[in-house]
């Protein structure tokens, strides 16, 4: 049995080969049966790669072995590189490249070849381990992100990657960017300064943009190392003063000059005077600390010099570190780096505070510090934005630039679901809290809270620090009088806040505690976090729609709570992102490592019964997405009111938690006619010219689509079309079989339903394999099965896969892949009747198919020709076949007999001698003096033989 991660690598790696190739059936050794891998997989929740039958852990490397005659691959390296799914799910992907083009140049003229090996060494060398190394080192997937050097490294160090990469599912770069007036451009300097904070999770790069003294821009450009915009940005009209931004899929080539620092942002505005800024994007260690901030500016005109300053209180004292990061600031025309005085002052209203002199360089203008003791008094200016930072340069040409110090600004929401598993004594009452947080530059926390499904009365409402010791609560501010019982919300702003809380705040270091007649220490209990900026268009202002086990119908007592913001837009497109907390694993055991359950959506009528709508797999804590293909009748109902959102796992199928959920639209006619390309991203689904701009898209049928897209084509809707990487392939859809004694077929179907009218009474219709929550999930064709139900699997980008049987086990809700066995025949000439049949069949009347150019790869079986690859070969016709990465296996013989290929390995005599060499020519290995002796007979024309 296959689990379907494994189906789906052991079919990618398997359909791989037959392209290349076309011999899965032809080689001398039997075809591999669909079976359990040989090794089983440390952690059933654990994400690899199955290849050839074995797993791999993510960034694993490995030779690949084909078996017999082939045998192991040395200049081909695997790597098992980690990718996450758009339900957030991780997996593996198995990227394999020749490395032979990466052996390093011999200065020796007696090379040879070890057996094992890809490169060629000099004998008797003692640096062989070296060079194979440096070799290694070209690749990025051996380099440890961020343990590499990192303990010496200084604090000003741009190389340091941040903290926050605690693994592959969270994985996160953050990057930043100062963006000053451009000098040598055709445009007058501006003296404007922006500056932007970046995060890379994956292949997906948001961005947080602030800026001052320049006009609302209208275009951001991110350029690459040779100055070509790579993305650019239309700037939505508003308002705000920060700019909000995603750019999704970035190609690998972006991402290693995005690593290397070799990239830049421009910024231009369109209105009134036109002007632009711009800036190298760097790696900075600062900003996983930083929880205040400045930006610098000039008073003079045209000035094209600016700043930023990322500052963080100490744990424990009350000491201020920071560090400038200078732009245009310093002026020089030498090229050789000179040191340049500056005087960095600590400003209240003018009067200078602190006083801070230093030389910095004029190639590295960044500058740190550390202000120590800070008193009561510049922590209270600190805590309430008032105390200015001031850098100046001294000597005969003195410029200074200067800002107000603010908590850190971004796009992150900071919000807290308070779950009664996550309370100081955990319980299980099925209720819920939710709050969301506003940070003003003034010290001001606004704050908006609601609760809902309490055992009791709501006696206390906190923000607390972490308990030093259990049940040892530290309370910092009492939100119990905004509350109101009617509404079971607080609404308020907490203006006193100190430095040092605003420095907790943005490091999540704060909670809120709900206390209840019944739970006097708290019923209900959560962090206060940030919630990275994601890109989805949802009001992050308002309060999102509670989850709770209390809003299920019969409630279900659970520790578990969450809440979620769910638009719709313009296109009718639904937009969710949902946060869950308190879920325990160790209460569940069915539930896998990461997968918690599954997000749904559905109607409430007025019968109670329940349609629901599969989001996506629930994966972590978070779950986000946009759903394109809504129906008129559920638009209706999320305008009315009368929709909800659950999450369901195993231990509550029926649902974990709900909530109601009121988004009101104008959505009267359900969504375009282009939902039929629900893959697309969204980015390039509102704009046709950034998909020619992307190198992986396909053109087909007059129109551009997204690479990893699927779409029905319009010459025939029996057909399923997905794009991979500029190719474009083609399956036909493979309908169910049905139960039921009439069908009809709808015009605008490929497959027949059932004809629900005409069905006895009792008799009842299959119910759509997407409504069925007691189901499984299949990743596949992302659909929900009923219990009991088989399908043959799609698998993008292969389609269909007819050769292999699916189970939906409704007691576990776990899918069983099998593969199909064929009959037994008796015919001497066995034909598949058609290309995407797995089983051949008897014909009629034996006869040799015509037209072997025309046939399909699995149909080129006549009893006179061979398909190796893409060429035919005759009977008795022999070749040394051709292997994707590697080329033409010399040493590999292959003949064609009556129709079916075999292949053979040389066949090489056994070796006494201990000293073994290779050359490259030659198949099989040697003995190192032999072939020294022959090369000493071929170089001495007097012992050359004949």
């Amino acid at each position: 049995m296959l689990a379907p991660r494994a189906l789906r690598s052991w079919l990618c790696a398997l359909s791989c080969w037959w392209l290349h190739t076309g011999t899965a059936s032809r080689l001398k050794t039997p075809a591999l049966p669909i079976q359990s891998e040989r090794e089983p997989l440390p952690s059933k929740g654990l994400a690899g790669c199955s290849f050839g039958g074995r797993f791999y852990s993510l960034e694993d490397t490995w030779h690949p072995d084909l078996g017999e005659p082939f045998g192991v691959m040395h200049c081909v390296q695997c790597h098992c590189e980690p990718q996450k799914s758009r339900r957030g799910k991780v997996s593996g992907k198995v990227n394999c490249r020749n490395v032979k083009q990466d052996c390093p140049n011999l200065e020796c003229d007696d090379s040879v070849l070890l057996p094992g090996h890809c490169c060629r060494t000099c004998p008797k060398d003692s640096n062989d381990k070296k060079q194979t190394d440096s070799m290694l080192d070209s690749f990025e997937y051996f380099h440890e992100k961020g343990k590499e050097d990192d303990l010496h490294k200084s604090y000003n160090d741009r190389s340091y990657l941040s903290s926050e990469d605690t693994g592959f599912v969270e994985s996160r770069t953050d990057f930043v960017a100062l963006l000053t007036g451009v000098t040598d451009s055709w445009l007058p300097s501006s003296s404007g300064v922006a500056r932007v904070r970046f995060s890379l999770t994956r292949t997906t790069l948001t961005f947080s943009v602030t800026y001052q003294r320049i006009g609302r821009p209208s275009k951001i450009a991110i350029l690459d190392s040779d100055g070509t915009p790579a993305f650019e940005y239309k700037v939505p009209k508003g308002q705000a003063d920060m700019i909000c931004g995603v750019w999704k899929n970035l190609a690998k080539p972006i991402l290693r000059q995005l690593q290397s620092e070799q990239m830049r942002i421009s910024m231009t505005t369109s209105t009134g005077r036109r002007e632009e800024v711009e800036g190298k994007i760097i790696k900075h260690r600062a900003l996983f600390a930083e929880t205040f901030s400045s930006i610098l500016t000039s008073e003079e005109e045209n000035a094209g010099m600016g700043g930023i300053a990322m500052l963080t209180l100490s744990d424990s004292e009350n000491n201020l570190h920071f560090i400038l990061i200078l732009q245009g600031l310093i002026r020089h025309k030498n090229k050789e780096p000179v040191l340049v005085p500056i005087r960095v002052q600590l400003m209240y209203r003018q009067h200078v505070l602190r006083e801070i002199r230093a030389n910095i360089t004029s190639n590295d203008p960044d500058f740190a510090e550390v202000l120590t003791d800070l008193n009561s008094r510049e922590l209270f200016w600190l805590s309430r934005g008032q105390l200015e930072m001031a850098v100046a340069t001294e000597g005969q040409d003195p410029r200074q630039i200067s800002g107000f110090i603010t908590g850190r600004k971004s796009c992150d929401a900071i919000q807290s679901v308070m779950s009664s598993g996550d309370a100081l004594i955990p319980g299980k009452t099925g209720g819920v809290g939710s709050a969301i947080f506003n940070l003003h530059d003034n010290g001001t926390l606004d704050y908006q809270v609601q609760v809902a499904g309490l055992t009791s009365d709501v006696v206390g409402l906190t923000i607390e620090l972490k308990p030093r010791r259990r049940n040892k609560r530290s309370s910092l501010y009492d939100l119990t009088p905004e509350y109101s019982k009617a509404t079971g919300q607080a609404v308020g702003s907490w203006s006193r806040l100190e430095a040092r809380h605003i420095h907790m705040l943005l490091q999540n270091e704060l909670f809120i505690n709900v206390a209840t007649a019944h739970s006097q220490e708290g019923e209900l209990r959560g962090q206060i976090k940030a919630l990275p900026y994601s890109g989805l268009e949802v009001p992050r202002d308002e309060l999102p729609t509670p989850l709770a086990g209390h809003f299920v119908t019969p409630p279900v007592r659970t520790g578990a709570s969450g809440h979620a913001w769910v638009s719709v837009d313009k296109q009718c497109h639904l937009h969710y992102k949902i946060i869950v907390a308190g879920l325990s694993k160790t209460d569940d055991v069915a539930v896998n490592a990461h997968l918690h359950g599954l997000a749904e959506i559905g109607e409430l009528d007025d019968s109670n019964t329940n349609r629901k709508r599969l989001l996506t797999g629930f994966y972590g804590s978070q779950a986000q997405g946009i759903l394109k293909d809504m129906s008129v009748e559920l638009l209706q109902h999320l305008d009315q009111g009368t929709a909800f959102i659950q999450v369901s796992t195993k231990m509550n199928p029926q649902g974990e938690i709900r909530g109601r959920v009121h988004v009101p639209n104008t959505c009267k006619f359900g969504a375009p006619a282009e939902v039929e390309e629900a893959e697309f991203d969204d980015l390039f689904l509102n704009d046709p010219e950034e998909l020619k701009k992307d190198p992986n898209t396909c053109f087909f049928e007059n129109q551009h689509h997204a690479h990893s897209s699927r779409w029905t084509p319009s010459y025939d809707k029996c057909f399923t079309c997905s794009c991979q990487k500029r190719t474009v392939i083609c399956d036909p859809v493979i309908c169910p079989e049905l139960t039921c004694s009439r069908t009809i077929q709808p015009e605008d179907k490929c497959c027949p339903v059932c004809d629900e009218r005409r069905e006895p009474k009792d008799m009842k219709a299959p119910e759509a394999v997407e409504e069925h929550l007691e189901g499984c999930y299949f990743e596949g064709d992302q659909k929900m099965h009923a219990p009991g139900t088989t399908w043959h699997p799609f698998v993008p980008p292969f389609g269909y896969i007819k050769c292999a049987v699916c189970t939906c086990k409704g007691s576990t809700g776990e899918v069983h892949c099998e593969k199909v066995t064929c009959p037994t025949l008796t015919c001497s000439l066995p034909v598949r009747r058609s290309p995407s049949d797995c089983c051949k069949e008897c014909p009629e009347e034996e006869r040799t198919p015509a037209g072997l150019e025309h046939i399909d790869m699995m149909q080129a079986d006549g009893p006179r020709y061979c398909k190796f690859g893409k060429n035919f070969y005759q009977n008795s016709d022999s070749w040394h076949p051709w292997v994707p990465l590697v080329g033409e296996m010399k040493c590999i013989n292959c003949w064609c007999d009556h129709g079916v290929t075999k292949c053979q390995r040389k066949q090489c005599p056994v070796l006494t001698c201990s000293n073994i060499t290779r050359t490259e020519s030659s198949c099989c290995p040697e003995c190192a003096d032999n072939k020294q002796e022959a090369d000493l007979m071929t170089k001495t024309p007097g012992k050359r033989r004949t």
